[in-house]
């Protein structure tokens, strides 16, 4: 049995992401409760921790988890540090700089979705191997109910693992749905009561990490030829779309009905 320890952050000025190692199984946490927003300073975080579980021959599988009410609320649009700003036309997103380097982690990732995964929340989600959830969970690609197209690679990832139907419903409504739901269309894996989805997700994690670490990093590796390449790929499409529409007058009306809690009324422009 592997001892307990914890692994070290970039900086001191590193963001809220907690990790720890026991009997082969990294779990990592974010810990911006309770929403876990993002920044590209909390996502450097989480793609740093993946790094460093890869470089450690202790690691065999990571758990992805989160404190407070959600897993990943995705962006504050309430903020106007971390909100969306107009950039050049061609310009990439710096979250999503962020995101291929998740993409690009060697370790089996198991997410364990306790509360809603909301737009770029659910790109990180799917940026895992499998999802434990609840019925509790909600999930949603909400970002055309916002004004803009969807990012964090979630134009691939979405349809790669529920289908292009499915995923072009889930686009084009932004509802949300959820955890028997996501078991239903493949977008989760296991479902089990709320306070059990951490302690599932890591059984799962350690189920993987019994097996034999070479190999089944080889396996995945087989398995996800080409991912990387195509998140680049369409995140690239995704900013310049993303520059685009949040110049628009929708985009400032989907975020002001969000903000007040009511239907959009969008007028095309």
């Amino acid at each position: 049995m592997e001892p307990t320890h914890r692994a070290s952050q970039a900086s001191p000025d590193a963001p809220p992401v907690d990790v720890t190692v026991h009997d082969h199984v990294a779990t990592l946490e974010l810990r911006r409760p309770p929403h876990n927003f993002f920044d590209p300073a909390l996502l450097s975080g989480i793609a740093d921790a993946f790094e460093a579980m890869d470089a450690d021959p202790t690691c065999r599988a990571i758990v992805l988890c989160a404190q407070g009410t959600s897993f990943c609320a995705g962006a504050n649009f309430a903020d106007r540090e971390t909100s969306p700003v107009p950039r050049s036309p061609r310009a990439l997103n710096p979250l999503y700089l962020e995101a291929i380097r998740l993409f690009a982690c060697a370790k089996p990732v198991v997410a364990a979705i306790h509360g809603p995964a909301i737009g770029g929340g659910l790109g990180l989600a799917l940026a895992a191997d499998f999802r434990v959830t609840c019925p509790e969970a909600r999930f949603s690609a909400n970002f055309n109910r916002l004004g803009f197209h969807p990012g964090f690679g979630l134009t691939h990832t979405l349809p790669r693992l529920v289908g292009p139907q499915q995923a072009a419903k889930l686009f084009y409504t932004g509802r949300r749905i959820g955890g028997e739901e996501a078991l239903r269309i493949g977008l989760a894996d296991e479902l089990v009561p709320r306070h059990d989805v951490r302690a599932r997700a890591t059984a799962l994690a350690r189920e993987i990490a019994t097996s034999a670490p070479i190999a089944v990093q080889s396996t995945r590796e087989t398995l996800r030829a080409g991912l990387v390449d195509a998140i680049r790929i369409a995140v690239a499409r995704e900013s310049v779309e993303q520059n685009r529409h949040w110049t628009t007058e929708d985009f400032r009306e989907g975020v002001a009905a969000m903000a007040e809690r009511r239907p959009p009324s969008f007028t095309g422009r």
